[in-house]
């Protein structure tokens, strides 16, 4: 039977947000001993639930609520906490002392550290500032942002007046920002002069220029200096070159304001504009609601993650994925969170694990492929390192390979909870999440999200049994307060609903091609998942689906290989099926040969099956990548059958498709 890789302390257990949630839940009768318990309870009576969550989070409504939920069998449709008025920015700004709130490094080192009084203070002055710029309840404010403190603190000014927040990095290529910007007309938009990057000095200012030409919504533009800390008002103005009034932000912070009228809204207010990808055409603009949004971040991060107090949370984000805003909800907890902005490898692989001893971090987020150029780059944190206070580390973005699972516990640090989590922007949080109750087992994410009905289900929507070996569609079969509000310009939620609800009745359909795992710990039954891959990059040869994560792993454990992409290419005499086709990345200096193919095709066929096995192997210089850096399978797929990528703007590198054209291997 497989051996847990990590299992939590009695005193873990005793000591968790989790254990303190059964007891309060358990005060009213409930008999909630396990997770399972809790789980099953938080599914089967979600208004008692999140009724229980709201008050253990004590949150603050100016108005309250007259119900919990309304509507419980709707999706979309269902009504949460009808009759409610709250703020989101005035519940993560309920801490006011002096204890640290924001740590921000960046390439050069650590820039900046506010407390959560100053962090209120700052927020005050930007949110009477934009008032005086005309902000109202229900406009746009835009952040073309590197991940600093001033975009935090914009969001929090903007989420007080009731405005709704979106964000994009800047290295987001001129399209991209206005597929992304131009279809929600903000009136105000925030960007620094510039950035780093892995060594280099970027200028925001020349590439917004052009933008800002196309976006004839934008009323005022507020620069921060980043870059250089003596840019003049005037000199800003002539780079940006744009007809709305620019100033720089110290023009925000220049007013005697010391309080925060927060500005009321019910509890499905908007709150923030979040997009897909957008590699199959225009980004979908997902409006997500104040109070979903915050209830769910606190689910997560109080109970999932155990973030307390004095805990000091990091995650490896950008402002362009949606891991910025949950992460910045951490500050509804008390905790110190600390940011970073740059390459994660410059100037070398130990700049986090440095800032991570520094800072004293107990929670460090970051993506599979981070882990996984650990490893590859033969880096072992541990060694240089004393990760002291060191307790979880997250990761997200693509399924964590069993050998990334391995590396962590042999070369990062054997006691802590690693927790593979996964969701989307689609949701702004997560279905399936990490457990400081529940053992670590290889290849696994730990538990299903408290109050998330999710299920796998097969093609005809009949749910998958545990342990069969089969795989299907992640599914959610009940309404939760992270729903959408709905996609900004679909007035009759016709996009939205095709979007999730169109393959099963009253059930959301995520996109993820999982698999369900049943453990039993301290002789509890709890279910675990797998994810193999996304549902539109299956292969199907033979008409047998798998999933590319599955690939992934194998290839990936080849010293020679750095990455990897798998498609399938249909056949030219059989239309109905296809050949797998895999693109390998390799270490500088090396070349693909017969042996190398050998040997990536038996350790397939070894440790998967022979379905697994690709066809073609060819070795390419880059992967197509999206903005937040995952691969993107369909593209390659598209690519390669000769038709149109349609937008080349959604990802970081379009130049790499070009890689993938016209390629004499695979012509049949």
């Amino acid at each position: 039977m497989t051996q847990p890789l990590w299992s939590p302390s009695a005193g873990r257990i005793d000591q968790s947000n989790m254990k303190a949630l059964m007891n309060f839940i358990g005060e009213d009768g409930h008999n909630v001993q396990h997770y399972q318990d809790l789980q099953d309870f938080s599914v089967r009576l979600p208004h008692l639930f999140w009724k229980y969550v709201w008050e253990f989070g004590a949150f603050t409504q100016q108005t309250p609520h007259t119900s919990v939920l309304e509507q419980g069998d709707k999706m979309p449709g269902a009504k949460w906490f009808n009759g409610a008025k709250l703020n989101f920015a005035e519940n993560l700004l309920k801490f006011r002392d002096d204890s640290l709130a924001i740590v921000a490094y960046d390439e050069r080192g650590k820039q900046q550290q506010l407390s959560y009084a100053q962090l209120y203070q700052q927020v005050a002055k930007v949110s009477a500032h934009l008032k005086q710029l005309g902000v109202e309840p229900g406009d746009r404010v835009a952040g073309f942002m590197p991940n600093v403190p001033e975009a935090i603190i914009t969001m929090l000014a903007t989420t007080s007046l009731g405005a709704v927040w979106s964000s994009c990095s800047p290295d987001f290529g001129m399209q991209g920002v206005l597929d992304r910007f131009g279809q929600i007309k903000p009136k105000v938009l925030l960007t620094t002069d510039g950035y780093f990057y892995a060594g280099k000095s970027l200028n925001n200012l020349e590439k917004l220029s052009p933008i800002l030409q196309q976006l004839p919504s934008i009323e005022h533009v507020i620069v921060v200096p980043y870059m250089d800390l003596n840019i003049s008002q005037k000199q800003a103005s002539i780079e940006l070159n744009c007809q709305p009034p620019v100033q720089l932000w110290q023009t925000c912070l220049d007013n005697d304001a010391h309080e925060i009228p927060f500005s009321p809204q019910p509890f499905d207010h908007p709150l923030y504009i979040l997009y897909s990808s957008g590699t199959t055409g225009a980004p979908k603009c997902i409006v997500h609601g104040a109070g979903g949004t915050l209830l769910q971040h606190y689910k997560e991060l109080a109970f999932h993650t155990d973030v307390k107090q004095h805990d000091t949370l990091f995650y490896y984000t950008t402002c362009g994925w949606m891991m910025w805003n949950w992460m910045v909800s951490t500050l509804m907890t008390g905790a110190t969170l600390v940011i970073y902005d740059g390459s994660p490898f410059h100037p070398g692989p130990n700049v986090l694990w440095d800032m991570a001893d520094a800072e004293n971090i107990s929670i460090f987020g970051t993506s599979a492929k981070y882990i996984s150029a650990l490893e590859k780059a033969h880096y072992q944190p541990k060694q240089e390192h004393r990760l002291t206070h060191l307790k979880t580390i997250l990761s997200t973005g693509s399924p964590l390979s069993d050998e990334s699972f391995d590396f962590v516990y042999e070369n990062i640090k054997s006691d802590l909870c690693l927790s593979s989590i996964a969701g989307g922007t689609d949701i702004v949080s997560c279905f399936t999440l990490g457990n400081p109750i529940l053992p670590v087992y290889k290849g696994e994410i730990q538990c299903l999200g408290l109050g998330m009905a999710v299920n796998v289900f097969d093609d005809s929507g009949k749910a998958i049994i545990a342990n069969s070996g089969e795989r299907g569609e992640l599914v959610c079969e009940k309404p939760f307060p992270s729903m959408p509000i709905g996609f900004y310009n679909d007035p009759n939620n016709e996009k939205y609903i095709n979007s999730y609800f169109n393959r099963f009745e009253n059930t959301w359909a995520h996109g993820d091609f999982a698999e369900k795992i049943e453990h039993t710990y301290d002789n509890n039954a709890y279910t675990s998942l797998i994810i193999h891959g996304r549902s539109d990059a299956i292969l199907n040869p033979g008409g047998v689906r798998i999933g590319t994560a599955e690939i992934y792993r194998q290839v990936e454990k080849i010293e020679s290989v750095i990455e990897s992409i798998a498609v399938g290419q249909t056949l030219k005499d059989d239309p109905s099926d296809i050949r797998v086709v895999l693109f390998v990345i390799l270490r500088d200096g090396q070349m693909l040969n017969t042996e190398l193919e050998t040997l990536i095709r038996a350790t397939i066929r070894q440790n998967t099956t022979p379905r697994h096995v690709p066809t073609v192997i060819i070795q390419v210089a880059d992967i197509p990548r999206t903005l937040s850096g995952k691969i993107v399978e369909v593209a390659v797929r598209e690519t390669i059958h000769g038709r149109t990528v349609k937008n080349t703007d959604a990802l970081k590198n379009p130049e790499a498709l070009a890689l993938f054209k016209n390629l004499e291997a695979l012509k049949q």
